[in-house]
Parts: C-alpha cells; sequence; structure tokens
C-alpha cells in the first residue's frame, strides 16, 4: 500500500517547481528557500493541511524522550 497520496505528490512537486523558479519562501521568516528537503517538507506540510494522505511528520521532542528512557 502506498504511503503517500496523490495530493501529496502533486504538492510536492508544485513546491519543487517553485523553489526552481525562486519564489519559494518559507512560512514564518519570509526567506527564499533554497534547500531541496526544505521545499519537500513544505509540500508535505501542505497536503497535511488539505487532508491529504502524508505520514505525520515526526516529533523531535518525542523521540528525544524515548532515547532518555532508553538510556536509563
Amino acid at each position: 500500500m502506498a504511503q503517500y497520496g496523490k495530493k501529496a505528490s502533486e504538492k510536492v512537486e508544485r513546491a519543487m517547481q517553485k523553489r526552481n523558479a525562486g519564489e519559494l519562501k518559507s512560512g514564518r521568516s519570509g526567506e527564499k528557500v533554497t534547500s531541496r528537503k526544505q521545499a519537500i517538507a513544505i509540500g508535505l506540510s501542505e497536503a497535511r493541511k488539505e487532508g491529504g494522505k502524508v505520514p505525520a511528520a515526526k516529533n523531535p521532542l518525542k523521540r528525544k524522550a524515548a532515547a532518555r528512557v532508553a538510556a536509563k
């Protein structure tokens, strides 16, 4: 079964096109996005907001907590 839906694919593709054209901006600071990974993350985030089939974003705080528990 596919992990990502068609909506996610379309949003990521659109974000990459905007990045390549130099038009993609980050949400908070409004700076131009040049990173490929950041462009993909923006596309997936937009797909999530519109209800597309996208796995939940990984929460770094949960990972740190799990690492602390495992270390004990």
